[in-house]
């Protein structure tokens, strides 16, 4: 269970508002994240992560509390442990796909698996610079899930991959995330998509 309520000031360009979410996610659920541009669904990710501060909340993550702002307790993000697909994917340009997950992760079964998943396995020894948009996207759904995590993170995972592409990863995601028993939050500009996916869903407006 992780359980959230946080407030974080945002400057948008129509000003500044505040960003408020009280919400418990059960174990192993899978929820869509949507919502007008500009509303904190980024930054609401990355306040889970450790990566952003909110003003005032709590995140609980298992009975571990992550974050207090009462108390003062506010876990790193290497503690947290927590798997995160960027929207600008944020791969390492010296690092070839391969490297990206043996960086994660020392088990050569689990990294043919993923590079199977994500339809890379002819293309291992290459850097992000020779991957398409949508090769560099799949690398970061797979950089995320090669430390087996309890929380996966998701912005905007899907947006340069092709319908074929797309519904056959999904397919695959769908097993994965039920076998490491995790739960996943994903942004998504076009909630619809993961209709088939998704358990719940999260209106940020």
């Amino acid at each position: 269970m992780i359980s959230i309520d946080i407030e974080k000031n945002l400057k948008t360009y129509q000003g500044k508002r505040v960003l408020k979410i009280s919400r418990n996610f059960p174990a192993g659920s899978i929820t869509k994240i949507y919502g007008p541009s500009g509303a904190g669904k980024t930054t609401f990710l990355k306040i889970i992560a450790g990566l952003v501060t909110p003003e005032d909340g709590k995140i609980v993550v298992n009975g571990t509390v992550w974050l207090d702002s009462v108390t003062g307790v506010s876990l790193p993000p290497q503690k947290r442990m927590a798997g995160f697909v960027f929207q600008d994917y944020a791969l390492f340009p010296n690092m070839t796909v391969r490297q990206h997950l043996e960086y994660a992760t020392d088990n050569t079964n689990w990294i043919t698996r993923l590079l199977a998943i994500g339809k890379l396995e002819t293309l291992d020894q290459h850097r992000p610079e020779y991957l398409s948009g949508g090769q560099q996207q799949r690398l970061a759904i797979l950089r995320a899930l090669a430390i087996r995590p309890k929380l996966l993170l998701m912005d905007e995972p899907f947006s340069a991959l092709d319908a074929e592409m797309k519904q056959a990863l999904i397919a695959e995601l769908k097993i994965i995330f039920k076998e490491l028993g995790s739960t996943v939050l994903i942004v998504t500009h076009n909630p619809q998509e993961l209709d088939e996916l998704t358990t719940s869903g999260l209106l940020i407006e």
